[in-house]
This record gives structure tokens, sequence and C-alpha cells, in this order.
């Protein structure tokens, strides 16, 4: 007897267990670790971004100790070979403030960890996620080959995978609709000229941007201070040490990496500004000023450029069955470098959530991601928004208060194992 064709299904789009919009940093660790956890689940990875444009990206970033075990955990690390030059050990931080009496160092090797974080240039570290996103097994890449028109039936969609990944790239999202415990989405290219639609049992949106290009959040704050970027060198570089200083126009770190340091000054708009025309010599002249002799003088600088910054987070990153993750959910300052760690500690956690309730996906899934997330969530957006704002309060006895704080940190080693431990690996439950 012939089968008989369920014209309903023929007529639905493809549907996924899990769909991903954003693939930069932590929406591919998500895409690992659900490959590593539950390799069952068919998961849609939505790019907006070319492939080019992915990997062309001038940024620097920090990844703490326990960053580095969540992306062990997704098999990505660095290859010896292929990629000796692309981080950088940081062993030893040296924190202070400008002016004032006050420093804490904290060393790794009190906290029996290898190095307390890494340096890394963005596009190294997705040419290593992307490396190991290529070895899972893919139902489909979709690189706008195979382009569904509205126009087109939507039988012509092709039919839902099993399991694995379908990688969509470039499209992004143009509208979320969330019907009958399902979401409905709709992606497309950047002139909507080709469009598809998707089902998924959950959705995740993990592509955050930058500060001044974001919608506003449920907690915004603008710092009106902007973050001068770079990479540095000077004539006595101290092998794994980074360098956090405070001054009242902003914090001043030098991150090391490969021979030099990548340096995120934070100042206001029109210095930043100024200080990104301004010729090499008078520009190192005024941040060794600003630095002090620690690493004797500056002698070049190349890579110059400036972002804005500012806190804008959500109060609630679960809405019936979608979560927000990484930038998506909550931008931070640059101080202590906790802005990607957090956004792999959210995909993590919502990797465990998920593999937990594999057979409920749904918003029961969610809600165990978000209760997991709020204690760490709500600390590291405290810590990140407070320390900018006290450090930028330019009164004597404020001062003197922070210097006592940071003396009374030094002096008290479980206080200050407290907050290494919170900077390096969150809030673990």
């Amino acid at each position: 007897m012939p089968s008989i064709l369920n014209t309903t299904d023929a007529l639905m789009p493809p549907h996924y267990d899990v769909a991903i919009i954003g693939a930069g940093p932590v929406g591919i660790t998500l895409t690992l670790l659900l490959a590593k956890r539950a390799p069952h689940l068919r998961v849609a990875l939505i790019d907006s971004r070319s492939l080019e444009t992915c990997h062309c990206d001038p940024r620097v970033l920090a990844l703490s100790h326990g960053s580095r075990q969540i992306l062990d955990r997704a098999g990505v690390w660095f290859d010896s070979e292929s990629y000796s030059t692309s981080h950088t050990a940081i062993q030893h931080i040296h924190v202070s403030q400008a002016n004032y009496f006050g420093s804490i160092e904290i060393d790794s090797c009190d906290y029996s960890v290898p190095a307390l974080g890494y340096v890394v240039r963005y596009a190294s570290l997705m040419d290593a996620l992307d490396n190991s996103l290529s070895r899972l097994p893919m139902f489909k890449a979709d690189t706008n080959a195979d382009i569904i028109t509205p126009q087109r039936l939507i039988s012509t969609f092709p039919p839902t995978p099993t399991q694995g990944l379908t990688y969509f790239r470039p499209y992004r999202l143009i509208a979320l609709r969330q019907e009958s415990q399902e979401v409905f989405l709709t992606i497309g290219d950047q002139q909507q000229e080709h469009t598809k639609i998707l089902r998924a049992s959950l959705a995740i949106k993990a592509e955050g941007g930058l500060f001044e290009h974001q919608t506003i959040k449920t907690y915004r704050y603008d710092y009106q201070q902007t973050a001068l970027v770079g990479f540095v060198t000077c004539t006595r570089p101290r092998i794994g040490w980074a360098w956090e200083r405070f001054s009242a126009e902003g914090p001043l770190a030098l991150l090391p990496l490969e021979d030099g340091y990548s340096l995120v000054w934070c100042r206001s708009p029109e210095d930043a500004t100024r200080c990104l025309h301004t010729e090499d010599a008078s520009f190192l002249a005024e941040l060794h000023a600003a630095f002090g002799d620690r690493m004797g003088d500056f002698r070049t600088v190349t890579g110059r450029a400036c972002f804005s910054l500012g806190l804008n987070a959500l109060e609630y990153v679960v809405d019936g069955c979608v979560a927000v993750i990484g930038n998506a959910a909550q931008t931070l300052h640059p101080v202590a470098g906790q802005g990607l760690n957090l956004g792999l500690r959210d995909a993590f956690d919502l990797t465990e959530a998920i593999a937990i309730k594999y057979d409920a996906l749904g918003a029961c899934a969610l809600q165990n991601f978000s209760r997991r997330r709020r204690l760490d969530r709500s600390i590291t957006i405290r810590i990140t928004d407070w320390l900018p704002r006290i450090f930028g309060i330019d009164i004597a006895p404020v001062a003197v208060l922070r210097g006592l704080a940071l003396l009374g940190m030094e002096l008290a080693p479980p206080i200050k194992a407290a907050f290494v431990r919170q900077m390096m690996f969150g809030q673990r439950r």
C-alpha cells in the first residue's frame, strides 16, 4: 500500500531543536558544547556576517582561565604549531590607582592554575572556533546558494535534518515570533531579497554588537568614556604581566600579547578622539606619563581605534522559548575584561540546562538556565559597573578609602581569593 503524504507537514518549514542567532565566539561555543553534550539535537546556526568579515576584526580579547576550561570542553584551544603566536598567558596582574597609594598583585601560582588568563586576537579565536565547527556532523551548510523567496512554495524547503548542524551564512534575523511552544524565525540576506522561515523548539539570541549600535535594554548607563585601543611595545617588557591602572578619567589596561602589549585606555570621548589622531611620539609620551616607568619607555604604537563604552543589560534573559546570551544579554565596561568571559559562562550553563532537559525542550529548560545564571550575572555586572564609577571620583578622601580597600584586600587573602575566583570562574553551581 503506498504511503500517504501529510500535506500539512509538507507545507511546514523545517524544524530544529535549537536555533542559534549569532556566530561570534559565544554563539559558536554554544554550538560546539551542544554537539558534545547533546549530539542528537538538530541545531541551526544563523550568521549575519560573511567569512571575510569574521576574520578581519582587529579586536583583542582577554580570556580567563575558566573560559579556557569552557573552550577545552567545547573541543577548542590553540594547537601549538598552528597558533603558536596567537595567544599569550597572563601569570601576574598588577592593579593600582594613579596619584594615590594602594595596589594589588595577583599571581597565578597562588591559585594553582597555569595562568590567570590569556590574551588572544579576535581573528585567531575565530580561526580556532571555525576549525572545530568544520569537524561537526553537518547536515547542510547554506551560504545563500539555495535561496527560498517568499514567492516560491514553502514545500521546496530542504527536509528537516535528523541531527547535526545546519549553518546559514550570511543570513540575519528579520522576524521572530512564538506560537504553540515553538519559535518561527524569518531570516534573510542584508537586502531582504531572499528569505527563509525556520521553526525551532528553542531560539537563542547570541548576536550582540557594540554598545552604540544596540537597542536600549533594562539597565543602561553611558559612562561618557571611549576605549582607545591599540598595540604598543616598550623597552623593558615584563613577560606574563598584565596591568590595570585606574585614574579619574578611566582605567588604563596593558595586556601582554606576543612581543608587546594590547592597550585599552578609557578616556573621555574628546581625549580619545584627540589621541587617536595624535602623532606617535606625542601619543607614546602621554601614555608613559599616565602609566609610569614600570616597563621603561614606550617605543611603538599601531592599530589605534576607538569604541564607546556603556552598560546595557537585560534584567531577564528568558522569554518563553527564547533565551539571550553574551553581548545580546549584557554589554559591560571592559574593566577587568569580563564581557566575553561572562558570555562564555552563559553558553556553558545554557548547554547544561538543555542537556539535562533534552527530552522536554522548551520553557522548562530555559527557566533552569535563567536560575543558574542569575547570581553570576548580577555579581559580574555590578563589579564592572561599580569599579569605573568609584575610581572615577577624583576626591582625595574617596581616593584614600579606595587605597585602604586595596591595601585591605592585599592583606586579607580570603577576600582577595574570592575576588580572583570570581574573575576567573564566576559563580558556579
